[in-house]
């Protein structure tokens, strides 16, 4: 099995930006907010936060807590047959054990942390699904308290303070790489 990285962190800490720099260096990449855009799709329901809070948790409590690494481990095992896969956006302590216990040595996690007032101006100008500061805080307390966010980030490999440039950022990144 190659190298599996999950990363971790907030909503708008900057994890999609670590995976496309992995992907630009041909790591497969395994988007675990793809199952919720997924099944919001398949229900015939618009993308949207309240939305995609619910199916989070809709899909936690039907399957429990390790939702999402249940359903993606066999596409990870797959993908990781072949080729580093990065993982974006771990998000729940019981799948990080599930992750864990299933893929051993080959799973390194990595935190994206960034200061609080830096991520909401971020996801306040992002393209891709914005939020407003309300909505930013709504989304952090409900994954910290009802997704258990906040183990994966304390149990992390590694760390990437991400307050600075997109050059810093990969310089650090490439610095974890290197060490894995």
């Amino acid at each position: 099995m190659k190298k599996i990285v999950a990363i971790v962190g907030m909503c708008g800490s900057g994890k999609s930006v670590a995976s496309d720099i992995l992907v630009a260096k041909n790591w497969k990449k395994v988007y675990f907010g793809g199952v919720t855009l997924e099944k919001l799709k398949e229900s015939g329901l618009e993308i949207n936060p309240a939305n995609e809070k619910m199916m989070r948790e809709k899909l936690r409590k039907e399957l429990g807590m390790g939702a999402y690494a249940k359903i993606l481990l066999p596409r990870i095992k797959e993908f990781a047959e072949e080729s580093n896969t990065v993982l974006d956006g771990l998000y729940s302590w019981d799948e990080l054990k599930i992750l864990r216990e299933e893929l051993g040595e080959s799973l390194t996690v990595v935190a994206i942390v960034v200061d609080r007032e830096i991520r909401y101006q971020r996801l306040s100008i992002r393209e891709i699904r914005p939020l407003t500061k309300e909505q930013a805080v709504e989304r952090d307390l409900s994954e910290i308290e009802n997704i258990a966010k906040a183990g994966p980030i304390a149990e992390a490999d590694y760390y990437i303070l991400n307050n600075g440039t997109v050059e810093e950022y990969a310089e650090r990144l490439d610095e974890i790489l290197a060490q894995i």
